[in-house]
């Protein structure tokens, strides 16, 4: 459907960094900040689909292509 914008090392850093402030709510869900924990869903999906509208609206690519 999309075509993948992401490089691996892109992806494999939006999947840690959404896995783990997805994992901040769970450790402490009653904090002030508990609701921004889940705007970890963001780039946890983005990492794992390789695509980011972000990156197609700007033109971004961080994904190697063969030439």
């Amino acid at each position: 459907m999309f075509k993948t914008n992401e490089g691996t090392i892109d992806r494999g850093l939006r999947v840690i960094i959404g896995a783990a402030l997805i994992l901040g709510y769970f450790l402490n869900p009653d904090g002030a900040w508990s609701w921004a924990y889940w705007l970890g869903l963001i780039p946890l999906v983005t990492g794992l689909v390789g695509w980011c509208g972000i990156y197609a609206a700007l033109g971004i690519n961080t994904c190697k292509t063969k030439t």
